[in-house]
């Protein structure tokens, strides 16, 4: 199996259905690229540069 294909494998485990024109995208998306957004959230709203008012769970992602 290609490593394109392993990604999107790994991506599907995450309920996550990619299109995408190359392998190079396809690496943009993957989970571990991303810091966890309630960390992020967390430290943002400690060091006073914002506040939490609501939760939200994306739907989907379009990028181009």
């Amino acid at each position: 199996m290609s490593k394109s294909m392993d990604m999107i494998a790994e991506l599907r485990q995450c309920s996550v259905e990619i299109m995408a024109h190359g392998r190079r995208t396809i690496a943009e998306e993957m989970p571990h690229a991303y810091k966890d957004v309630a960390d992020v959230v967390e430290v943002m709203g400690g060091a006073g540069i914002s506040r939490k008012v609501a939760r939200f769970r994306p739907l989907g992602v379009i990028k181009g």
